[in-house]
């Protein structure tokens, strides 16, 4: 299992192709005596439901404590904090196999990508892009944060900072608004390729299966149930009108955290044009450390985000472990080794400031 999944695995990286010390990596990677790409459904779970219980329990003391009050206050951190990391797990959702724990797949979006206006067939297709060789590093990378950030331009920089001021209510409209867009073919198309993807990138243009298009729409149907309840709870009396920006700062909250994490993944040092598997693995850091801002922003072991480009269907819970073998295995002058960075502001800075 190993052997096959460590050849073809959804990186669209063509191992003949690959520098001699990638090939490298992928044959200590068979040679390991554990299958490390071996999925942990009880892991998977107690992640999940862990998660999932705090991250509710201190978002209802947060918005039903009195505005203002200390349990509110207190719980706001809390609820911030669980729910990145419950909703973090969709990026694990994303790279389960087509017929890989469904039951976990189908619940994880019911009970958080429905709830949270974040579910998963809005994520999947465009990160899957992200990973692609073909497409990494260019305009039409979805995820690549210097396309918006311009290497330091401080316009471009409070452009994504405004973008990102305006992005929950652009989420929240956009599934409010779901079912005008079946009011024509044209439109419905438009809005499945341009408006069905949950990332930054504007010119991104998402490519549509008969599956995606399936599991858009029965998902975004459950998101627009979700997102009128909102405003017509309020309208109804059985919510404050506060309820609004209150469940609005909770999810700018978690998103500016999500975006974060996104400006260290990478190097960001690409120019646009497509790069070859070298340069693509060479730009992507692995953080062994333990500083508590890539403790915070990194969660669930993804904090090793280079060897997860080298094996995007490396289970998460994996992650530290294979690494560990890597670097048990591989020669002292392994590019491999160098990918480990310092910490997460150490990158998060070159990204910002230039």
């Amino acid at each position: 299992m190993a052997a096959d999944r460590t050849t073809t695995d959804d990186s669209g990286v063509d191992e003949a192709a690959a520098p001699g010390w990638v090939r490298e990596i992928r044959q200590a990677m068979r040679a390991s005596p554990v299958d490390h790409f071996k999925v942990n459904p009880v892991r998977y779970w107690a992640d999940f439901l862990m998660a999932l219980v705090l991250a509710y329990t201190a978002a209802t003391v947060y918005l039903l404590s009195p505005l203002g009050s200390w349990p509110q206050l207190l719980a706001f951190p809390l609820a911030v904090f669980w729910l990145y990391r419950l909703g973090s797990l969709i990026h694990e959702v994303c790279h389960l196999g087509h017929n890989e724990m469904r039951v976990f797949k189908v619940t994880w979006n019911l009970l958080v990508g429905t709830m949270t206006l974040t579910p998963s067939p809005f994520f999947t297709r465009h990160h899957r892009d992200h990973h692609s060789q073909r497409i990494y590093g260019t305009p039409e990378d979805p995820e690549y944060v210097a396309n918006v950030l311009e290497g330091g331009n401080w316009r471009s920089a409070a452009s994504y900072a405004a973008y990102m001021l305006a992005y929950p209510v652009v989420v929240f409209l956009r599934f409010l608004l779901a079912p005008l867009s079946f009011l024509h073919p044209r439109l419905r198309q438009l809005v499945l390729e341009r408006a069905s993807s949950l990332t930054l990138n504007l010119r991104y243009r998402r490519r549509i299966n008969d599956f995606d298009r399936w599991a858009i729409t029965a998902t975004e149907l459950l998101c627009f149930v979700r997102a009128a309840f909102i405003p017509l709870s309020v309208y109804a009396g059985v919510a404050p009108p506060s309820r609004i920006g209150l469940l609005y700062l909770l999810g700018l909250t978690t998103f500016v955290m999500n975006q974060m994490r996104q400006l260290a993944d990478h190097h960001f040092t690409g120019d646009g044009t497509p790069v070859d598997v070298e340069s693509h693995i060479l730009d992507s850091c692995n953080y062994t450390g333990s500083d508590p801002l890539t403790w915070l922003l990194f969660p669930f072991s993804i904090k090793y985000h280079a060897l997860h480009h080298l094996f995007p269907s490396l289970p998460y819970h994996n992650l530290r472990a294979a690494h560990e073998h890597l670097v048990e295995s591989l020669p002292a002058d392994s590019p491999y080794l160098g990918l480990d960075q310092p910490g997460w502001w150490a990158v998060a800075r070159r990204t910002v400031f230039g």
